[in-house]
């Protein structure tokens, strides 16, 4: 069974290794985490565990997400994340997961977020001529299929200026460098997507089927 936990990234720092190299690290404060609600196929068409972190006041609630709460008669948290797993009924509601439970996996988070941008900064397309009478040094260029007759468009997914970051980002097959259980820390090897202070969720590495 896979596994899973939420967590919130603190920063960067780095630590040696016991031959002495020295690595850079993501510290994440991973849990501890609440089980809220199990799903099985038999009764949501899916199986999946629902986990909660942080901390939250009951003025910043909603009425359905107390009421959620109040039904799986957990502590109210901040953030709530389903998790896929062949075999949702290993956990329990109320259930703690702590940070003990790593040693490699995947880490997804929402990236920073970096404002509009034009095709050159978010897509790497390389700038036109700079010399005099050039009127295209910075456009993206052409839209392709357009045209005057009906029909005319631009086709889903071309590659065009607009928000850059501030999307869902996974990183795979991450290395733990080490899990610090009293703190509820883990320590992983690179960098996780996010600014300090956000949520991310760690998950266990999924092999695929050969």
């Amino acid at each position: 069974m896979a596994k899973g936990i939420l967590g919130k990234k603190i920063g960067m720092t780095q630590i040696f290794e016991a031959d002495g190299r020295l690595i850079p690290v993501t510290v994440v404060e991973a849990g501890p985490c609440v089980v809220v609600q199990n799903k099985t196929e038999e009764t949501d068409g899916y199986n999946a565990v629902q986990l909660g972190f942080g901390e939250i006041k009951e003025k910043h609630m909603t009425r359905p997400m107390k009421g959620h709460f109040d039904k799986a008669g957990v502590t109210p948290v901040k953030f709530v994340k389903e998790l896929r797993l062949s075999a949702p009924s290993e956990y329990t509601v109320g259930q703690q997961i702590t940070a003990d439970i790593f040693a490699a996996g995947d880490a997804t988070g929402i990236s920073r977020g970096k404002g509009f941008a034009g095709t050159i900064k978010r897509h790497n397309f390389a700038r036109g001529p700079m010399k005099h009478g050039s009127k295209s040094h910075r456009e993206p260029g052409s839209m392709g299929p357009m045209h005057s007759g009906p029909g005319g468009r631009v086709i889903k997914g071309k590659k065009l200026p607009g928000r850059m970051g501030n999307a869902q980002v996974t990183v795979q097959r991450l290395t733990v460098a080490k899990v610090d259980v009293e703190r509820n820390l883990i320590l992983v090897k690179g960098s996780i997507p996010g600014a300090a202070g956000s949520f991310v969720v760690i998950k266990e590495t999924v092999k695929p089927n050969k």
